[in-house]
């Protein structure tokens, strides 16, 4: 089947978080599996984009409104990814350097939206499958069942893969003249609490709603930032299924951005040859454990706890514990932890910014990964780090109760049902006991690293609700 994926994110070409990370993955496995693939997000002025090549197969204009944006089709020429890529180039609107952040963000995805659907229309070939991710795409199916100049295009089966329901796309009636035309009659599609709520429309529309892990499915019933009720309403058409990872990428024995490959076999030898270059980089001394935190700075990734945890972890065990943190956001907290490089000099340091190979390394040359979210749909960073032999430590919420169970009962990490500072100092403790029981501390490691993660199940379940849907059945 001929199945397209669009989203804002797609790794290695444009990456805020683990959205990039599943759309530059699932769709390589699903053109493995047989399948014809198309990723469509936004062109950004990235570096992905001046190095590679392009060739320009659609343009046309978006309108907004009384607004009018020029818009073309690039098509990726080589398929490096392992599928075809396109990039939607509206220059007014994407020529930024960041996928996020700006005033007119709505008018931005907006207009992304409308212009694939224009271009899917130009191809004179209809898709089976439209798979949108998050609320960026989350209006494409209701525009494809209701607007005019989408007609052909109603029947096409659409799933909306929700990654974080936290983040929702509102916007005011105001701009209800920015979509293209539709009959009023179906307007109460795009209303949640007197707003459009962008997540909303994609939960009400698409024929399947899917989130990144079973236990986000539970949680976000409870908690979903007021749409509760809509996915109580639509948990018929709903299926969690955990993400996987890029084992092509994510592979210790033969990823090419750590200092030293290795494999279950010879661990203990790698990780401590990536452990001293790590510590070395970082002024820490490498025959201590060594815990450290990827991520971005937030209270959702429990971010806003790093800062006292460490100090507090620093102080009660300074002559045997190493502190790393990589990752950016709220400027608050980076000052925090900037901080504490003063403090706690060769024990603990932070790295403010994002950097592909130095995550690499951290997982190699880590003994211990931080995971003290509050909100984790399914979480990524735990998986690679069971692949590269690091034992997380997590709060079990979303994908991390899922993937991560204690070792006190048999499991292949460290949990804490709270998120809170004294329950990662707790944890910590418990991983230092650990650390020294190097016979039992080797064992939950191998059970990690052998865990399957791989994206081919992953394939296998979503091909399934696409093969249902199709046939208008529940999933």
């Amino acid at each position: 089947m001929e199945i397209f994926h669009i989203s804002a994110e797609c790794y290695p070409v444009a990456k805020v978080g683990g959205l990039a990370d599943v759309v530059g993955a699932l769709p390589k496995y699903q053109q493995l599996a047989g399948h014809d693939l198309r990723v469509v997000i936004p062109c950004y002025d990235i570096k992905f984009n001046a190095e590679n090549k392009f060739e320009c197969v659609h343009w046309g204009d978006v309108k907004l409104g009384k607004y009018v944006f020029p818009f073309s089709v690039l098509k990726e020429t080589t398929n490096k990814l392992g599928y075809e890529l396109y990039l939607i180039e509206i220059k007014e609107l994407f020529d930024r350097t960041n996928i996020y952040g700006y005033e007119d963000d709505i008018e931005r995805f907006l207009s992304f939206q409308i212009a694939v659907l224009d271009w899917i229309m130009a191809r004179n070939k209809i898709p089976d499958i439209v798979n949108c991710h998050d609320h960026h795409t989350g209006l494409i199916p209701f525009l494809m069942q209701f607007a005019y100049d989408y007609d052909v295009l109603k029947n096409v089966k659409t799933v909306l893969t929700i990654h974080n329901g936290l983040y929702q796309g509102w916007f005011g009636y105001d701009k209800l003249h920015y979509l293209p035309e539709f009959d009023l009659i179906h307007v109460g599609f795009l209303d949640w609490n007197k707003s459009i709520n962008s997540l909303a429309v994609g939960i009400k529309c698409a024929n399947a709603v899917t989130t990144v892990s079973p236990s986000y499915l539970n949680e976000i019933n409870k908690a979903a930032n007021g749409l509760e009720s809509l996915f109580n309403s639509v948990r018929y058409k709903s299926r969690g299924i955990l993400n996987g990872i890029d084992i092509e990428i994510w592979d210790s024995s033969k990823d090419k951005m750590i200092i030293e490959n290795y494999s279950i076999e010879n661990f203990e030898i790698g990780k401590r040859i990536n452990k001293e270059k790590l510590c070395e980089q970082f002024d820490l001394d490498a025959s201590k454990p060594l815990f450290s935190f990827i991520g971005r700075l937030f209270e959702e990734k429990g971010g806003d706890l790093l800062p006292q945890a460490s100090a507090l972890s620093l102080s009660e065990n300074f002559e045997s514990i190493n502190i790393l943190i990589l990752g950016s956001g709220n400027s608050e907290i980076e000052s925090q932890l900037q901080q504490l490089t003063n403090d706690y000099k060769g024990n603990y340091n932070v790295f403010i910014g994002y950097n592909e190979e130095l995550a690499h390394l951290i997982y190699a040359g880590s003994d211990f990964i931080l995971m003290p979210s509050r909100v984790e749909p399914c979480g990524l960073n735990q998986m690679y780090a069971l692949k590269y032999g690091t034992v997380p430590i997590v709060r079990r919420t979303g994908g991390l109760r899922d993937t991560i169970i204690d070792f006190g009962d048999n499991g292949n990490g460290i949990c804490h049902d709270q998120a809170s500072v004294g329950d990662i100092c707790y944890s910590i403790s418990r991983a230092l006991k650990l650390y020294e029981d190097k016979m039992s501390f080797n064992q939950i490691i191998k059970r990690g690293m052998i865990a399957n993660h791989s994206w081919e199940k992953v394939c296998e379940e979503y091909i399934e609700i696409y093969n249902l849907i199709i046939q208008q059945n529940e999933i």
